[in-house]
């Protein structure tokens, strides 16, 4: 049976007295894609910035490996071993991709960001981000700016750089938001390869994605858990449809 790796007991996120996350208890096991869904404004991109520590929590536990970890500042949840993308491309354009790793790499390891050509040059770092680059399948564009390749390999790149910082965790944020056809079934193809060596939270709004990559899914609904299960009991189950009838945003 797969171990739990993070988990959430009674989590709360609130906003003066707008309550994005409420009482949410919820667990991400080891090697498993676990996607979070929900109508916009549900709370899911919230809780990915309060897992990782972007956002401090209200209220509640964070557990990783068991050990609680909600006080921890959001370079340290990095450390620990938790990775986040953005639904907007988070990288450096004017930097090379290898360098863009580079950089991740350091973050986890710790020291300074201000010297980046001995960064660059780091043998330990560089080994790190050619890994990461290789995982997503960009070695060929390692040497590349970032702002010459296309927008499906940003997209790729921004998965490598949270690679690049040694991650258990996988927080990732819409990584197929703005692609078409072709790059999205690039991403799904990269994220099957992922899910078999990480654990993987993910927020997206391609159901079709979600739905071919979910080994379990949660619905949220006003920043509460409404069901996890398989795919096949969400989409029939009536508690989903009645959450989401009349919602247009998303479709099941």
């Amino acid at each position: 049976m797969n171990q739990t790796i993070l988990e959430a007991e009674n989590l709360c996120k609130f906003w003066g007295g707008l309550k994005a996350l409420n009482e949410l208890n919820i667990q991400f096991k080891d090697k498993q894609l676990h996607s979070i869904v929900g109508p916009n404004g549900a709370g899911k991109s919230t809780l990915l910035n309060t897992l990782c520590g972007a956002y401090p929590a209200t209220s509640g536990v964070i557990l990783y490996h068991g050990k609680p970890i909600t006080h921890l500042k959001g370079y340290e949840f990095c450390r620990e071993g938790i990775g986040r993308s953005f639904q907007k491309t988070n990288i450096f354009h004017n930097a090379t991709c290898l360098e863009n790793c580079c950089i991740a790499a350091q973050q986890r390891i710790g020291g300074s960001f201000n010297l980046f050509r001995k960064r660059s040059k780091n043998r330990q770092i560089t080994e790190i981000a050619r890994k990461a680059l290789q995982q997503v399948g960009l070695t060929a564009r390692a040497d590349t700016r970032a702002t010459e390749v296309s927008y499906g390999e940003q997209r790729q790149l921004e998965i490598a750089m949270v690679l690049a910082t040694s991650p258990k965790v996988l927080l990732l944020d819409e990584p197929m938001a703005g692609m078409g056809h072709e790059e999205s079934q690039t991403i799904i193809s990269l994220l099957k390869e992922l899910k078999q060596q990480y654990c993987i939270v993910l927020v997206e709004h391609d159901m079709d994605a979600v739905f071919e990559l979910s080994d379990l899914m949660t619905v949220m609904v006003d920043g509460q858990h409404l069901i996890t299960d398989t795919v096949d009991n969400i989409r029939n189950n009536p508690l989903v449809q009645d959450a989401y009838l009349g919602n247009d945003d998303e479709v099941f």
